[in-house]
């Protein structure tokens, strides 16, 4: 349990918050983000070549400066979860099969979308303890990024001066004080969250289909799953 925390904890480091080309430099925030109402939902990071400006449907057209942040606040969010979720995938599967709960050398238990299965199985308990800190974690950014409703204030209305993904949270000091290089690493998490999104959604949408590991379906690993040896049993998919 104490590697779970530790881990998660060490790995949102790398989760900054976004500011844009307008910025200047205050005592609160290393870089103060300043909305540019000219510019493609006003300035947000993430629009790069060769799609710049990515709006098929119109979605950001015309929208208040206040939904586009919350709209930046929760693709932000899940992107970290995602990137978690990806590299989480990845390492509990063979070949690499670790696992900080059991002893996965034991026995193949096939692929991550199972994991849960075990997981309860084998640490009840697990859940009840990752609830509570997944709780703080989000009562922390509602107090950090949100305002009190009460008086004319809206339900889940963001506060005037916090930037979307902005949770105050850099143990390793990796925030630049740079406006241009904490932008330029703000786009880079918007972007490659992005892409752990689909990814995960992908992998997670081919073990439902065929309820094999992904390194099986690559071909670069052997399978060993056997599926009667998880606690629940499902029927064949395929």
């Amino acid at each position: 349990m104490k590697l779970i925390v530790a881990s998660l904890c060490a790995i949102g480091a790398s989760a900054f918050a976004p500011s844009a080309n307008k910025a200047k430099s205050t005592s609160l925030n290393a870089v103060n983000w300043l909305p540019d109402e000219s510019a493609f939902a006003y300035g947000l990071p993430g629009s790069l070549d060769p799609v710049p400006e990515f709006d098929p449907l119109g979605l950001a057209k015309d929208q208040s400066l206040e939904t586009l942040k919350k709209w930046r606040e929760a693709e932000t969010q899940h992107g970290r979860v995602a990137m978690l979720a990806f590299i989480g995938l990845l390492i509990t599967e063979e070949p690499i099969a670790f696992h900080p709960l059991f002893e996965v050398n034991n026995k193949d238990i096939g692929p991550a979308i199972r994991h849960l299965d075990e997981v309860r199985a084998t640490t009840p308990i697990f859940f009840e303890v990752f609830a509570l800190f997944i709780g703080a974690l989000e009562v922390n950014r509602a107090l950090i990024g949100w305002k009190s409703p009460e008086g004319e204030t809206k339900f889940q209305e963001l506060n005037d001066e916090y930037y979307p993904g902005d949770v105050n949270f850099d143990p390793l000091g990796l925030k630049p004080d740079d406006a241009e290089e904490f932008f330029a690493m703000s786009t880079k998490e918007i972007q490659h969250g992005r892409v752990a999104m689909l990814a995960t959604a992908g992998i997670i949408a081919q073990e439902i289909t065929n309820g094999k590991e992904i390194f099986v379906n690559l071909g670069l690993a052997a399978d060993k799953f056997d599926p009667s040896s998880v606690p629940i049993q499902f029927g064949s998919v395929v």
